[in-house]
């Protein structure tokens, strides 16, 4: 007999183990550790201690017993002590970042930015048209092509001719090759409010987004402090504030260096920062002002703005500062470009860039 079977409600069952529990706090002390397991740990025992997240039968020992066990964290040196997270808990804070940003998204073969071209595209829509010569049958609405004979030709007489057939309409589905800037000077954590560990984050959720439902396109990640450099998608977690001035012109340049590698013919530059262009690099030393705008830096940095203009790489601006003179500045950047500017909230930061990467559906060249 199929039917349900009911039993007592227990409060706190189907809401995950205690070991669960403690690991998605541990995931985002991680984040805000940098990746150090043992401050992470400290920071989870103090927790404990407020909050009473272990008990009796399974304590905080349990726990980081299990984080080894389970293979959430190793000893790179054994012999020598200290933990590092594995491969496994990179991917995990990763996926953690996507969903706690964007929502549960599924994983999807093929790239999902659609254009305003129909024809022999890669993505099905519930239009029909007559075949026309040079289509492939792949597309071919077989109902509609039958139900076609049968009104042109008779029941009896059955024909299938090319004036019967008709096949699904089709959209192409663009490449899109990102690169994200995230800026690393000392202003990201200044003034007591920490704006780098939401940057990564999202950093984390965007690269998991395009690995994920759009693995056609390419994502290059760099920061930018008083020179720009590339890091990897596993590094992030370990993303760290350097006592540094703020060389925009650097993180460019370096953007579309990366960029001229790609292939695709649609490119952008997502650049997460919060202040102005405070430094530049003249061979081996840096002319820095941190005091107002400097003309010097701000007309280099808005030459290389034109710049990608004329190369049609836009640039979305996601700037998590609301003063004055520093959105005058974003604003003159963006007009140089011909790109977008956001004047986010910490809170609100994911949200923004998920927005744009998904509207930012270019055509193909």
């Amino acid at each position: 007999m199929i039917g349900w079977r009911f039993g007592e409600y227990k409060p706190g069952e189907g809401e995950g183990s205690t070991f669960d529990k403690l690991l998605k706090l541990f995931k985002e002390l991680l984040v805000h550790t940098s990746g150090d397991v043992s401050e992470a740990l400290s920071w989870l025992n103090e927790l404990d201690k407020q909050y009473k997240l272990t008990n009796d039968d399974y304590g905080m020992g349990d726990f980081i017993q299990d984080l080894i066990d389970k293979g959430y964290i190793a000893n790179p040196n054994p012999g020598e002590g200290g933990y590092a997270p594995t491969k496994k808990m990179e991917i995990e804070i990763r996926q953690k970042a996507l969903e706690d940003i964007f929502g549960q998204l599924k994983k999807s073969k093929r790239g999902g930015h659609s254009t305003n071209f129909s024809g022999r595209g890669d993505e099905r829509t519930s239009e029909l048209r007559p075949f026309e010569f040079g289509d492939t049958l792949d597309n071919l609405a077989i109902t509609e092509s039958m139900k076609n004979s049968q009104i042109n030709h008779g029941i009896e007489d059955f024909r299938l001719t090319q004036g019967d057939l008709e096949v699904h309409e089709t959209q192409y589905q663009s490449q899109m090759s990102t690169v994200l800037m995230i800026d690393i000077s000392h202003s990201m954590i200044l003034y007591g409010e920490d704006r780098i560990t939401p940057a990564k984050k999202v950093a984390m959720a965007l690269a998991e987004l395009i690995t994920t439902r759009y693995p056609k396109d390419t994502l290059d990640i760099l920061v930018f402090g008083n020179d720009a450099w590339q890091i990897e998608i596993k590094d992030l977690p370990y993303l760290q504030v350097g006592p540094y001035h703020t060389n925009t012109v650097a993180g460019l340049e370096l953007a579309m260096d990366l960029l001229r590698r790609r292939r695709n013919p649609n490119k952008q530059i997502f650049m997460i920062t919060d202040g102005k262009p405070t430094c530049l690099k003249r061979g081996k030393k840096y002319y820095k002002n941190s005091f107002g705008l400097d003309r010097k830096i701000v007309n280099r940095t808005l030459n290389l703005a034109q710049r990608c203009r004329k190369l049609d790489v836009p640039i979305t601006t996601f700037m998590i500062a609301r003063d004055p003179y520093l959105v005058n500045f974003v604003d003159q950047f963006t007009k140089a470009n011909n790109g977008k500017a956001f004047y986010s909230s910490l809170e609100g930061l994911g949200e923004f860039i998920f927005m744009d990467y998904k509207n930012n559906k270019r055509k193909r060249h």
